[in-house]
């Protein structure tokens, strides 16, 4: 049979060794299949995530082979392209906004982000308002209401100065709406002696980390699971957990050292100096 086969008889009898067991590649499959397995909205993991959560369980591959491997199971999505407009700014709007693109931060509640979206539900339009820490990507304020007044943002403020009493000093970054420039928004912020930074007229990408967010819950929760069929209140719910139970505990950061969520590498980075 080898002689017919053209091949060596210590090869054949490899071949019959290993044949019927599992490959690297089914094996790396079986790894990721327990990753997303792990929480239902695991399945939005992309190429970096995953690569990420193998990583933290000790499983070290290159980035081309999970991506075949996510292939090769349909684990793979589209992409996410921001759309949007670049404007001139004037020189009075370039002096307000303090952050100027730089969304890193090196201690908690020194960066703040915050906007304002909308989504449609069976019963009407919700408007989302949070609060997003730059240091570790945390969302850690949130109101949700059915109209989008400016006592959505200073509530969320105040839910905001709740948890945080001392919020001296915060720089707290926004684009321009009239909520955020209203007087009564700004009196709030003056008093929590918080600084306030606006985006530039027309220039989306001054608040990209805050639209990033607003475009992760959208694409991984809200139309993935069909919340425009449900109430404004169940989509509330849907939220609120999908935030402060999956989003801040146990979703992959990338932005994060080793992928940490939000929550863990604060958590993490308070033990730090005592280790």
């Amino acid at each position: 049979m080898c002689r017919v086969l053209k091949v060596s008889e210590s090869g054949y009898y490899r071949w019959l060794r290993n044949n019927g067991k599992p490959t690297k590649r089914q094996l790396l499959a079986v790894k990721m299949k327990e990753i997303l397995n792990e929480h239902p909205d695991n399945d939005n993991y992309g190429v970096d995530r995953m690569r990420i959560g193998l990583l933290q369980r000790g499983i070290e591959v290159s980035r081309r082979t999970v991506y075949r491997a996510m292939k090769e199971n349909g684990w793979l999505h589209k992409g996410r392209t921001p759309h949007g407009i670049t404007k001139a700014t004037t020189e009075i709007q370039e002096k307000e906004n303090l952050i100027k693109r730089d969304f890193s931060a090196e201690a908690p509640l020194e960066k703040l982000l915050t906007d304002i979206s909308e989504f449609p539900c069976a019963d009407g339009k919700l408007y989302i308002s949070p609060v997003m820490d730059c240091f570790n990507g945390e969302i850690v304020a949130l109101e949700m209401r059915d109209n989008m007044r400016k006592e959505l943002c200073i509530d969320t403020i105040n839910q905001l100065h709740d948890r945080y009493p001392n919020l001296t000093g915060a720089i707290l970054h926004s684009d321009r709406g009239s909520q955020y420039t209203s007087e009564d928004f700004r009196n709030i912020l003056n008093t929590y002696e918080m600084q306030q930074s606006l985006s530039g007229v027309g220039h989306c990408f001054d608040n990209a980390r805050m639209e990033s967010f607003f475009a992760t819950l959208k694409k991984e929760k809200l139309y993935k699971d069909g919340a425009y069929k449900l109430t404004r209140e169940e989509v509330k719910t849907m939220i609120f957990r999908y935030i402060f139970v999956y989003y801040n505990r146990i979703r992959v950061y990338t932005a994060n050292p080793f992928g940490l969520p939000p929550v863990k590498y604060r958590e993490w980075k308070a033990l730090a100096p005592a280790a």
